[in-house]
């Protein structure tokens, strides 16, 4: 019995979707609830799984097709077995099974990804993971096989074997006019980012401000309780379950922070639903945490793990997405020092985090050494006044340079 393969209902806020990669080609036996193919939306990579046991038997929508909901991609044939080749003669040429994988075998999204840097193409690269699967390694290997294959070949051996091996072994120089430019279509995702930001910065009157945290309270908390709190709670504490809590009591003080503009009108948010970005390799994404008012810390770290993980397989759904009253970003993992984020709108204002760096400071009429946080609040002022805030930012430096105010709730 034959079934037709359709794209999923996409959200109400996404129109079409690109046909991003197919993990099966005709011929091939499928497992139900195996991944046929990936389509790619402006937000997340949807996977179509299949529906039953049976044999793809023909594919309608190519790789890099806009297919919109319920769009006929493909046909399987349920319950059929797939044919196997005869063995190859022993003269033939077994280089593909010999590298120790099938040649193009499926992929994942950051494996294309890498693929796409490099310029390689899919049937250029032995997988060998399970079932012919290419991963990171194999393309790295394949790449590093190019590099060595373009190198110079070692001299045959002659009187003159030692000027030869010096001039083999004299550095590649690349020749003049040889400049290689490589053209590669934006994704999907990216492309939804940049258009996010550009309208941020042209419909909002986007302002930040900024303060520096002394981080040595909450670096000594953690060092002397994270082995504690992560055999209690399964999970390590880190600084950005913190930072949370102290933009949600921050959130509470200042609703002007915590709401958005909807044409004409100002909507308060009764409630805080935190957006942590997090970067993933087909760009910048943000998982919202819903209710941080209610969470733990351990039920922060919990999430944000859980979220990462997801985000780094492409595995994010619509839901994990949509929403949030409010967003951190840390560009402190990368080592960034200061910057200015950029609004997510509808939401009137974004906590930029940053790298912790020891810094010499005053206190109590002396010059010390600390760990140093600088912290930038982005706001739109048509909503956000500057009192407000500075306010907000004082109040987040405040509570995590005295965290017993978050546990105190005071």
């Amino acid at each position: 019995m034959s079934t037709e393969i359709k794209v999923p209902v996409l959200p109400e806020s996404v129109a079409d979707a690109t046909i991003l990669a197919w993990q099966k080609q005709p011929g091939d036996a499928v497992k139900r609830d195996e991944v046929l193919v990936e389509v790619e939306t402006d937000k997340v990579v949807l996977e179509v799984p299949a529906p039953s046991d049976g044999v793809l038997t023909s594919i309608v929508a190519d790789e890099g097709t806009t297919v919109v909901a319920q769009e006929l991609l493909g046909i399987m044939e349920v319950g059929a077995v797939a044919e196997t080749t005869a063995a190859a003669p022993a003269n033939e040429d077994s280089s593909a099974a010999s590298a120790g994988g099938a040649v193009g075998g499926p992929t994942s999204p950051s494996v294309r990804h890498m693929m796409s840097e490099h310029g390689v193409d899919r049937d250029q690269v032995a997988g060998t993971g399970k079932g012919g699967r290419i991963n990171k390694g194999d393309v790295q290997a394949h790449v590093a096989g190019g590099a060595a294959a373009q190198s110079p070949a070692p001299a045959a051996a002659s009187a003159n074997s030692g000027i030869a091996a010096s001039s083999a072994a004299a550095p590649v120089r690349r020749e003049m006019g040889d400049r290689e430019e490589r053209r590669v279509p934006m994704s999907r995702l990216r492309a939804r980012i940049a258009e996010r930001l550009l309208h941020a910065t042209q419909t909002t009157a986007m302002l930040t401000t900024f303060n520096e945290v002394d981080m040595e309270p909450i670096k000594t908390l953690r060092s002397q309780y994270k082995d504690q709190f992560e055999k209690a709670h399964g999970v390590r504490l880190g600084f950005m379950s913190i930072f949370v809590k102290a933009a949600t009591e921050a959130l509470k003080r200042y609703p002007d922070i915590n709401a958005s503009l909807d044409g004409d009108d100002v909507v308060y948010h009764g409630f805080c639903d935190i957006g942590i970005a997090v970067s993933s390799d087909r760009g910048l994404v943000v998982p919202v945490l819903r209710d941080t008012e209610l969470l733990s810390l351990a039920d922060i770290e919990t999430q944000i793990g859980e979220y990462a993980g997801r985000a780094k397989d492409g595995k994010l759904g619509m839901d994990d997405l949509t929403g949030g009253t409010f967003t951190i970003t840390n560009g402190g993992v990368f080592g960034s020092l200061m910057s200015t984020p950029i609004l997510n709108p509808p939401q009137s204002a974004i906590l930029g985090m940053h790298t912790i760096q020891e810094r010499p400071v005053a206190r109590n009429g002396e010059v010390v050494i600390k760990p140093m946080m600088y912290i930038a609040l982005s706001y739109d002022h048509r909503i956000v006044d500057g009192q407000g805030a500075v306010g907000f930012l004082k109040t987040i430096k405040e509570l995590v340079e005295e965290p017993a105010k978050i546990l105190l709730d005071i």
